[in-house]
């Protein structure tokens, strides 16, 4: 069976995406980690549309790439311009790259309408354009933008423009469902078509490729149907950043691909490097990763109802479709108020602490837990906290300080931005230590202060760093004097963890969170 080629096109499509920015040096790492991975090709970005896109090009030149080759993305020449004066694809041929991937108008109103242009002379832009590049020896690759919408609105026309490119002498035919609102039939049933029409030889040398994006959430659907329907190369990018609802997901296909239609794909034992690499990319792209994300989110093998539990620890392949650990994942348990004993049970062990010692085993736990969570806790999402909680209901907690006292002060100044300070007395040990920081806020000045003094006995805190903080009012009936669930997550190097705290002080909420947020730090840090 022909391998599925993979085209990450994060760097140009992604970063059309909301907040998705990466620097030439950012995008030099990830295309490694793409390359290490076995993806087959990465777009670099569009070509002469800025100096970034050209400085990564200039840095991935002096790069050795196992698996992967590099794209540069331009667009046909422009109407009643010489090719070769063509100040675009100029640039595509100074990026220097093995693969050019040019995009051409395949629907009449884009062609008509929006680019005062006409029939003819679009489809010698797209026939020019390419045969300029293969004769500079560049694999090309033809992305027919908003083919389905062409295809759907003049039949002949979309199938010229594909007609244009393999004139040209273009490697692959890329069909793009660029506006994200055709159907998964529809794209099957088109393709079919269009094969049958271009390519009545078999023998033909132009593949087909699919670029689908998320707009009726069928990204990935639209794009298996492709591959049914005969694609071998799917475009997408990285946990499906993209305009507006993104592009397809590569996290997704990849497993899809390879587990579920066992089609040829990147070499199966890097399956497990999958969440690493849509770790690696979000935090690079300063994004929080996705918990619901297919296959690589946190909550991908999350379970929660205490049956379904009882299920897995019997069967994993009760309540789960494949085994997390082929892509890199793992099995996570959650507690709530609608746990039971097989999802404490499970989690004690998980987390290494050892129940029915001092008389206290999984059904009191259970009980403790429902009753804190009907006072507003949430451990369910705050894994750390519950580490801290089940060690001391089985008289297993070590704290390694403890609070004396703290005070919190702001200060408003006219147009002045608001200035906090916080001052705390915590023991370690048979020490005790006051000191006094600043903070953006009253929990940063909070923060920082712990950290201060916490820093002086144990110096593994600096690898740690506080990525998220939520409050939630539990109960708006009762106004200010409403209670609040404080969720503070943080990281280091190797992790990202949870705590919670409650109170109808926030202070005092964030104060428990933050302060579970460092024992949890230390505790594992020391650990043996």
């Amino acid at each position: 069976m022909e391998p599925t080629l993979i085209y990450d096109t994060t760097f140009r499509d992604g970063t059309q995406g909301e907040n998705i920015n990466f620097s030439p040096r950012e995008k030099l790492k990830i295309a490694k980690r793409l390359d290490d991975i076995g993806i087959h090709y990465i777009e670099g970005g569009f070509a002469g549309s800025n100096p970034r896109d050209m400085a990564f090009f200039e840095l991935a030149r002096n790069e050795h790439f196992h698996t992967a080759r590099l794209a540069a993305f331009g667009s046909t020449r422009k109407p009643g311009v010489r090719v070769e004066k063509d100040e675009n694809i100029k640039a595509v041929i100074e990026a220097r790259t093995p693969v050019a991937a040019i995009v051409g108008k395949s629907w009449t109103l884009h062609v008509e309408q929006i680019m005062g242009n006409t029939l003819d002379e679009n489809l010698a832009m797209i026939t020019e354009s390419v045969a300029f590049l293969k004769a500079r020896d560049r694999e090309v690759i033809f992305d027919a933008e908003h083919f389905f919408d062409g295809y759907k609105s003049n039949k002949p026309y979309a199938l010229e423009t594909l007609r244009a490119a393999m004139a040209g002498g273009g490697d692959f035919l890329v069909l793009c469902d660029t506006n994200g609102g055709t159907l998964p039939f529809e794209v099957e049933t088109i393709f079919q078509d269009v094969r049958q029409k271009l390519f009545p030889d078999t023998s033909q040398r132009v593949k087909l490729g699919i670029h689908t994006h998320n707009d009726c959430g069928l990204a990935l659907a639209n794009a298996i149907a492709a591959v049914r329907a005969g694609a071998v190369m799917v475009q997408g990018t990285i946990n499906g950043y993209g305009e507006r609802c993104g592009n397809m997901d590569i996290t997704s296909a990849i497993p899809v691909l390879c587990t579920k239609m066992s089609r040829p794909c990147i070499p199966l034992e890097n399956l497990s490097k999958l969440k690493n690499l849509s770790r690696f990319v979000s935090e690079t792209a300063n994004m929080i990763p996705l918990n619901s994300r297919p296959f690589v989110g946190r909550s991908a093998f999350a379970h929660k109802g205490g049956m379904h539990v009882n299920a897995i620890m019997k069967m994993p392949e009760a309540y789960e479709h494949m085994k997390p650990e082929v892509v890199g994942n793992k099995r996570r348990v959650l507690v709530s108020d609608l746990s039971g004993k097989s999802n404490i049970e499970f989690k004690a062990k998980e987390l290494g602490v050892s129940l029915g010692e001092n008389g206290v085993d999984s059904r009191k736990i259970v009980d403790e837990i429902k009753q804190l969570e009907q006072d507003g806790y949430q451990f369910d999402v705050a894994e750390g906290s519950l580490k801290i909680l089940l060690e001391k209901l089985a008289g297993q907690f070590n704290p390694l300080f403890e609070l004396e006292t703290f005070r919190v002060t702001t200060e408003k100044s006219k147009d002045m931005p608001n200035a906090a300070h916080a001052t705390i007395k915590v023991s370690v040990g048979d020490h005790e230590e006051i000191t006094a920081a600043e903070g953006s806020g009253p929990v940063s000045a909070l923060d920082n202060a712990l950290r201060k003094v916490l820093e002086n006995f144990y110096p593994e805190l600096k690898s740690m760093q506080l990525i998220d903080f939520k409050v939630r009012v539990i109960d708006g009936r009762e106004g200010t004097a409403a209670r609040v669930r404080v969720l503070i997550e943080s990281r280091d190097q190797d992790e990202i963890w949870s705590t919670v705290g409650v109170s109808e002080d926030v202070l005092e909420a964030s104060w428990q969170a933050l302060a579970d947020s460092f024992q949890y730090k230390l505790s594992k840090s020391i650990q043996p």
